[in-house]
């Protein structure tokens, strides 16, 4: 899992979508972890680690492409339902994944942040993802963001909250409250809501991630489970966004 650092970024080679329409910001549903290790005879936490090879290979292959975010669901607030023994792996494995790849994420520009509940979350692990986005803070290339004890409904009821406490202060008139004063409140303040919606492993359905930004996302969604997706799955999905006609609730030009 460690980073090669002798690696080297790669040049695009004659990408089919047109560069101007390629999305600003991708979020991923990354799915199928469990069912792909289960499906080969192997413990569940064999594909949580063979999908972290794949949130190195799509972060590295965003970053090629010009992809301005890259938004990935690591864990919703539901998943605490799981085995303790899963969820403690995922603790570690995800504060391993900051501490090993801090080196490719800074020689890559890559600014890390995190959206979601810090509340249950280990201390260890807490304490390596602040390190690593103390220490990206300042990079400017792609902003790289993990959903970690993440849900949308309870993003948007601490947001309500925030504004009613407000408006119970006196500080906000009720006629002030519009949709961008709403997102200001939000866990993803200042960035860009998501262009283009990925799931893998074949699920149709949002799974209660980013539900007030994703409004006018592109959905596309892979039957391929998410510890064999590639960079040329991705790049389908690129090419399948630039070929759609984005009307946000109006007419096509033509």
């Amino acid at each position: 899992m460690a980073a090669d650092d002798t690696r080297q970024s790669v040049a695009i080679v004659s990408p089919a979508a047109d560069e101007a329409r390629l999305p600003r910001h991708v979020a991923i549903i990354m799915d199928g972890n469990g069912r792909w290790a289960q499906g080969r005879g192997l413990p569940r936490i064999e594909g949580h680690r063979q999908g972290v090879a794949s949130v190195r290979r799509i972060t590295e292959h965003c970053v090629r492409r010009g992809i301005g975010q890259l938004t990935l669901y690591c864990l919703s607030s539901e998943n605490w339902r799981r085995p303790a023994a899963e969820l403690t792996f995922l603790m570690c494995l995800l504060e391993q994944y900051m501490i090993e790849e801090r080196s490719l994420l800074m020689r890559q520009r890559v600014r890390l942040s995190m959206i979601g509940r810090r509340e249950g979350l280990p201390a260890e692990t807490l304490e390596a993802l602040d390190r690593t986005v103390e220490l990206s803070a300042a990079n400017d290339g792609m902003r790289l963001c993990l959903a970690i004890n993440y849900g949308s409904r309870a993003e948007i009821v601490d947001a309500a909250r925030s504004i009613a406490r407000d408006a119970a202060a006196g500080r906000l008139r009720p006629e002030d409250i519009d949709e961008e004063s709403f997102a200001s409140r939000l866990d993803t303040a200042g960035m860009p809501d998501p262009d283009l919606l990925i799931r893998t492993a074949g699920e149709m359905r949002i799974s209660n991630f980013l539900l007030w930004q994703i409004s006018y996302a592109e959905l596309w969604v892979t039957p391929v489970a998410w510890p064999e997706f590639e960079e040329r799955h991705l790049d389908e999905a690129i090419d399948a966004f630039a070929a759609r006609d984005r009307r946000f609730g109006g007419l096509s030009p033509s």
